[in-house]
């Protein structure tokens, strides 16, 4: 009776502050650690005038990625200030006393320059200057790569926003830090966010080190994988599943057995997939650590009488793919690749842990932990605990939520050496509806690194051209690098760019409002239709249709024009799903063609879909604009 009261009185608040009886708060905490202007006592001049003392030291047994480092920092320091400085190896020449000394080069003894490498974690650096000279040295190659990326972003202000979006400033005077000493580490040791677009360069710039399929040595290398995603149906291939169905998952509903999932609990398979793993690690070219299990996307486990044992002794139905990746990880190790590394999806039906008579992962078995997938993403995961589907009953939508997520992510860093998290952060559904979870990017990542996560790979920045997908890519990349990082400070950077200095603070206006009443309001789900978004005022509306008018009527380049439209096709596209404004039926004579325009200016600003999981809106012929809204703008 006390849990429905407390849902009673938060379904009353809800109504209230939907439509504005109730204040909420619209000063948006983006989390993350102020950012300072840092204030130089002292500057070492590197350039002035066209001219510059300076040279680009580097070892005579450079690596690959350092020698791309040193040409990085080179071409932009040229772009920067005209000037193209030389490029030495550390054996052609005496320390000249104004070097920036780039990698693992003899420069060290030969000043007698103590730098606290023990420090550095794999992809780690320092940037220090010592006397006239500048070290730029990472705990690896790729280390080294990100500090002359960080140098020139930090000391220098050069941006990379998106795969095509930078900012490099022109200047004849070029200065920096004469007391800079700084030392980084990455907050994960895995960060993936593959921007759509993106090439290898662009990853390193962004500090991102998981390219699953590549691994050039010129960019430090990549985690990469022998196999990735739905890969149980290459180890234990369908096509068995004729001659031995006792393979595959036996479902009581049926009382049959099918293919859609496979009898982990079945010893005769566990052979099947070594031989399998090992001629897929042979013929692998990137010199892959990681091979992946990965079931189809589906709930179809097995329910055979051994695997259904083995999820009640150990408190899940995950106990079986746990004993599974050990067993073929254990194998591996036998066979001699005792350097693999195996992943599994805990996913679905395996999101959750097993918790009883102590089963664990082994050493190099990582679990990669999906369950954001059902989680609320409006609230910090460790406070909020709705989940996805849940809401559609009065007591999962305004009741207390179950922690689920929490409680998992507690459970497999306690039970796993390493723990991977795929991560969630758009809305599959309407992606190009605003996703309002730019508030918890930064607070979820802290929490998931304090708890012992130590690697995110972000997956909604493939191919997805959701709205505001943009911002959200370069915020993620800066959050996996530093769970401190000023999240806002780097927003408005973004803004100012992408958008012009002066549409930025209207659009981030938007940001705010639109954040601040599904916060106050609702919860967000990667999988929601336009109905379970927060409902706006008309004060509230006729307050962000003038938001987007200022943007619009700002000074702005072709480009940024473009993306302003852009943008705002989200908020147009949420108005007309909800019948608002212009898109209403009460509009008889207008709404036809307002959803027309709507459609037509998806299709010249480049978006063919409204959704990620369906097909591609249909030819505008087949399309009745008077009846159908967006929504129903998919195949």
């Amino acid at each position: 009776m006390k849990a429905f009261f407390a849902a009673f009185l938060a379904l009353l608040q809800f109504l209230f502050t939907s439509v504005g009886v109730l204040p909420y708060k619209t000063d948006v905490d983006y989390g993350g650690t102020p950012y300072v202007e840092p204030v130089a006592r002292h500057l070492l001049t590197l350039i002035e005038n066209g001219e510059s003392p300076y040279s680009i030291v580097i070892s005579q047994n450079a690596e690959p990625a350092e020698i791309k480092a040193a040409d990085e920092l080179w071409f932009y320091l040229e772009e920067i200030s005209g000037v193209e400085l030389p490029v030495f190896s550390d054996n052609a020449q005496a320390p000249t006393g104004h070097e920036i000394i780039v990698g693992s080069t003899s420069r060290e003894s030969e000043l007698s320059v103590s730098l606290n490498r023990d420090a550095l974690k794999h992809d780690g650096f320092i940037l220090k200057a010592v006397g006239n000279n500048i070290f730029i040295a990472g705990g690896s190659a790729r280390g080294t790569l990100y500090g002359v990326y960080t140098f020139l972003e930090e000391q220098l202000g050069c941006r990379w926003f998106t795969p095509k979006v930078s900012y490099i400033p022109e200047m004849s005077t070029v200065c920096v830090n004469a007391e800079l000493d700084d030392l980084q580490n990455p907050s994960f040791e895995l960060r993936r966010n593959s921007a759509l677009g993106t090439n290898e360069r662009y990853q390193a710039q962004k500090k991102c080190n998981v390219s699953y399929w590549t691994n050039n040595p010129v960019y430090g290398g990549a985690l990469t994988y022998v196999l990735w995603d739905v890969t149980l149906t290459k180890l234990v291939p369908d096509s068995l599943f004729d001659e031995h169905p006792e393979y595959f998952a036996y479902l009581s509903e049926t009382g049959t057995r099918s293919n859609k999932h496979v009898c982990l609990s079945n010893p005769d398979i566990l052979e099947i997939a070594v031989e399998n793993a090992e001629r897929y690690i042979d013929a692998n070219t990137t010199n892959a650590k990681h091979i992946h299990i990965g079931q189809k996307d589906n709930t179809d486990y097995c329910e055979c009488e051994n695997c259904t044992a083995l999820y009640e002794y150990y408190g899940s139905v995950s106990a079986t793919t746990v004993i599974f990746a050990n067993k073929l990880q254990e194998a591996l190790a036998e066979d001699g690749y005792d350097d693999m590394y195996v992943t599994f999806y805990a996913y679905n039906e395996t999101r959750n842990p097993p918790t009883k008579n102590g089963l664990v992962c082994n050493e190099r078995v990582i679990p990669v932990i999906c369950g954001s997938h059902q989680a609320c993403h409006s609230h910090p995961y460790y406070e909020c605990g709705h989940i996805d589907g849940e809401d559609t009953t009065f007591m999962g939508r305004f009741g207390d939520g179950r922690l689920e997520f929490k409680e998992a992510v507690e459970i497999w860093t306690d039970i796993a050496e390493r723990t991977y998290v795929y991560e969630y952060t758009i809305n599959f559904l309407n992606s190009q509806q605003f996703f309002a979870n730019f508030a918890t990017l930064q607070p979820n990542a802290k929490w998931m690194m304090e708890e012992g996560i130590t690697g995110i790979t972000y997956t909604c920045g493939d191919g997805h051209e959701a709205a505001f997908n943009d911002l959200r890519n370069y915020l993620i990349s800066k959050i996996e690098w530093d769970v401190n990082c000023d999240v806002e400070y780097h927003m408005m950077d973004f803004l100012k760019a992408f958008y012009g200095k002066e549409a930025a603070k209207y659009i981030k206006e938007f940001i705010d409002l639109y954040t601040a009443k599904v916060t106050a309001t609702t919860h967000a789900f990667d999988f929601e239709w336009h109905y379970q978004s927060c409902y706006f005022t008309l004060g509230e509306i006729k307050r962000i249709d003038e938001m987007w008018k200022n943007a619009l009527a700002c000074d702005l380049t072709e480009r940024q024009r473009f993306e302003v439209e852009k943008s705002e096709l989200s908020w147009r596209y949420y108005k007309a799903n909800l019948w608002i404004g212009e898109y209403s039926f009460f509009n008889l004579s207008g709404r036809a063609a307002e959803n027309e325009k709507l459609y037509d200016d998806f299709k010249s600003h480049g978006l063919t879909h409204v959704t990620s999981v369906g097909g591609p809106m249909p030819e505008k012929r087949e399309v009745d604009f008077f009846w159908q809204r967006p929504i129903d703008w998919r195949q």
